[in-house]
C-alpha cells in the first residue's frame, strides 16, 4: 500500500466554511481572522469561503450538519470559545459541541475541524487566539486543508 498523506493544496473547485459563535467575541473575530487569513495564504480565494456566524458553541455542530448535508463544502472549520464558569454549564456545552462535531465529520465523511476553545480562564483563550499558543483559528484551517486533501486521495 502506498503511503498517502495530505498538504495544505486545496482541491481543485473546493469550497470551505467557516462556522464561528458570536460569544466571547474578542476571542471568536480573532479565530476567524487567523482562518480566513491561513485559507488566502494556501490559495482559497475568498469567494471560495463560507463564513457563518451563530450565538454560541452549542449552535455549531447544527449549522455544521447543515451544511454538511448540502454537500458543497470540502471541509469546514468551527470556532468558538466557552470559559468555564461556576456551574456545569461549561462541560454541557463544550463536551457537546465537541461530539456534535465529531458525529457531523463522521456521518458526512467530511472534514470538521473543532477549533472551539474549552478554557479555563478568559487569558487562556486570549493566548489561543493570537498570543503566546498561536492562533487556533489558523491551525484548524490548516487541519481541514490537510483533511480535505488527503480525502481526495482515498476516494
Amino acid at each position: 500500500m502506498p503511503h498517502l498523506e495530505g498538504d495544505m493544496r486545496a482541491p481543485q473547485g473546493a469550497r470551505f466554511a467557516i462556522i464561528a459563535s458570536r460569544w466571547n467575541p474578542r476571542i471568536t473575530d480573532a479565530l476567524v481572522a487567523g482562518a480566513r487569513r491561513t485559507f488566502a495564504e494556501h490559495g482559497v480565494d475568498e469567494s471560495s469561503l463560507d463564513v457563518v456566524r451563530v450565538p454560541g458553541a452549542w449552535e455549531v455542530p447544527v449549522a455544521a450538519a447543515m451544511l454538511a448535508a448540502k454537500g458543497r463544502h470540502a471541509g469546514i472549520v468551527a470556532l468558538g470559545c466557552v470559559v468555564r464558569g461556576d456551574t456545569r454549564h461549561y462541560e454541557q456545552v463544550a463536551d457537546g459541541c465537541s461530539n456534535g462535531l465529531m458525529r457531523v465529520s463522521l456521518d458526512h465523511g467530511l472534514p470538521v475541524a473543532n477549533g472551539v476553545l474549552a478554557v479555563d480562564r478568559f487569558e487562556d483563550a486570549q493566548a489561543r487566539a493570537g498570543g503566546s499558543h498561536g492562533n487556533k483559528g489558523e491551525e484548524a484551517a490548516l487541519v481541514v486543508l490537510e483533511m480535505a486533501n488527503l480525502l481526495e486521495q482515498l476516494v
